[in-house]
């Protein structure tokens, strides 16, 4: 299969390193499964007008039900939204889950972790941001022990094998070390995950690559990027 196309959240600097809010489990997920891909990425103008043309002028000639970034092209295949990617993705590799209760398991962290995810936006995106941090970070222990609980002594977070699923939860959970750089320190079973992700052969080799991009994570109208 060859992918192409492949953009992020939304339009971004092409001379930035850009991780973006929903994009990168994308390119995990195909870097995983050995998939060929392009990527394309939009040029946006700096502040105050943050000026986005460049995808406005060819959102509308792409054929695509609903444009929005993410998208994906795969021969007639046309596809918008990063969880619909992922799961197109990961069905032509058997990574949906094999037995009916792991499939419960994905489709509930899947939704889970786009709510942790838009939780996370909702104040990096604030021009309140600094206030808001710090209560954020108070309450993040309430929702990590629940993400723990999941996960519980298993491998992955269906079961013993990994699915795509894991790949936004590993991406969010990145993202809040970046926030909080000791969240996790009473979640051992979560820093495991994130170790044993990392460990994974193509991931490894992927986050080896100068093609890895690791930060920042937000487009440039965010109040924080983790630059």
């Amino acid at each position: 299969m060859f992918v192409s196309d492949v953009s992020g959240v939304s339009a971004r600097n092409l001379h930035s390193s850009c991780k973006t809010l929903l994009a990168h489990p994308i390119r995990l997920l195909l870097e995983y499964t050995g998939t060929p891909y392009e990527e394309t990425r939009y040029v946006t103008r700096g502040a105050p007008d943050y000026d986005k043309s460049q995808w406005l002028e060819e959102m509308q000639m792409l054929g695509l039900d609903f444009p929005y970034m993410p998208y994906l092209l795969d021969g007639d295949v046309k596809l918008s939204h990063s969880n619909a990617i992922l799961r197109y993705i990961a069905r032509k590799h058997g990574l949906c889950g094999e037995l009916e209760g792991e499939k419960l398991r994905v489709d509930l962290l899947d939704n889970q972790a786009m709510d942790f995810r838009l939780g996370l936006a909702n104040i990096t995106y604030n021009p309140l941001f600094e206030t808001l941090k710090g209560p954020y970070l108070e309450k993040l222990p309430v929702t990590l022990t629940r993400f723990s609980r999941f996960l519980g002594d298993r491998a992955w977070f269906a079961g013993e094998k990994i699915t795509f699923a894991d790949f936004p939860m590993y991406d969010v959970l990145d993202q809040h070390l970046l926030l909080g750089p000791t969240c996790l320190q009473n979640f051992k079973n979560l820093q495991d995950f994130l170790t044993r992700f990392q460990a994974l052969p193509p991931i490894a080799a992927y986050m080896k690559s100068p093609r890895f991009m690791n930060t920042p994570i937000n487009a440039r109208t965010a109040a924080w990027a983790a630059k």
